[in-house]
């Protein structure tokens, strides 16, 4: 198979605030033009320290139609709610995959007893496109726990990759999908070798959480950088300079028109003037504040 080749490797953008809670560098689609569809957003919280504090720091109450939102957690504890009646905490090494579709009201906030000691804070947060056939489905929430994932042991002591989504060496991962979606964290040792095989129209990144790697025994990649690929090859091997994290993304495109208006992602304006009209009318539910 041919190797699939590096396009860049990114710098993370200027961090800005979500809320309160949430200190974030968006790679894209603000902070860099790269195409990662089906992924449409990434907002990537690097490591900080908060403050300890009694009354929790998040996002207050906001809608959500057309898409998913996955939040990996890294350090530091989120709690959620949403107007489907879901609730949940993610701890670190746990996956929240909430799917908006036809309309949901959620907040995202610290959870009490992070909150109440602060330390360290890690979060990824993915904005993941639906086709337009499931955009208005049912919504969903899928609580996947780290004790929980799918996971392959790398040979020599490598270290592991979790299968958050997609299959990886025959290990099929936790989250179900409307597309075809690989997303793992890969967890390397120092000197821990790692192999992927992605189709090439993938579109497919590499995000080093944790650490520093060698891709494809060229190119150097460090903490808080993106590594973009091209869209020609199948093969990619990373190698971990030190105890490495790397979230891998790895997706097919979905081949149809998108309009995005703050947090809906539709297809025509229509549906988001109606998207605007139903969350106006209270058709989206109720979420206590």
């Amino acid at each position: 198979m041919e190797t699939k080749q590096i396009s860049k490797i990114l710098q993370a953008p200027a961090p800005h605030m979500v809320g309160d809670g949430f200190r974030v560098h968006n790679f894209f689609p603000s902070g860099y033009k790269i195409d990662m569809n089906p992924f449409f957003l990434m907002d990537y919280g690097s490591k900080i320290e908060f403050s300890a504090r009694k009354e929790p720091r998040g996002v207050d109450i906001h809608p959500h139609r057309g898409f998913e939102t996955v939040t990996i957690a890294y350090h530091g504890a989120v709690a959620h709610h949403d107007s489907a009646g879901n609730s949940g905490i993610i701890y670190p090494g746990d996956v929240q995959w909430m799917t908006a579709a036809s309309g949901i009201l959620h907040k995202e906030y610290h959870e009490q007893a992070y909150s109440l000691d602060g330390g360290p804070f890690q979060m990824i947060q993915l904005w993941v496109n639906l086709p337009a056939a499931y955009k208005m489905s049912k919504p969903k929430y899928q609580a996947i726990k780290q004790a929980d994932m799918a996971s392959f042991n790398l040979p020599e002591n490598g270290g592991h990759i979790e299968i958050i989504a997609g299959n990886y060496q025959n290990i099929t991962g936790n989250a179900s999908t409307f597309t075809r979606i690989e997303l793992y964290n890969a967890r390397l040792n120092k000197g821990g070798k790692a192999s992927f095989t992605f189709p090439a129209a993938f579109n497919t990144g590499f995000m080093v959480v944790e650490g520093a790697i060698r891709v494809n025994e060229k190119e150097t990649a460090e903490v808080n950088n993106f590594i973009h690929f091209e869209n020609e090859g199948e093969e990619i091997h990373i190698e971990a300079l030190q105890n490495s994290v790397i979230l891998v993304l790895s997706g097919e495109p979905i081949n149809e028109p998108i309009v995005q208006y703050g947090p809906f992602l539709m297809n025509t304006q229509e549906e988001i003037n109606q998207a605007m009209r139903d969350y106006n009318e209270g058709k989206f539910g109720y979420l206590e504040g």
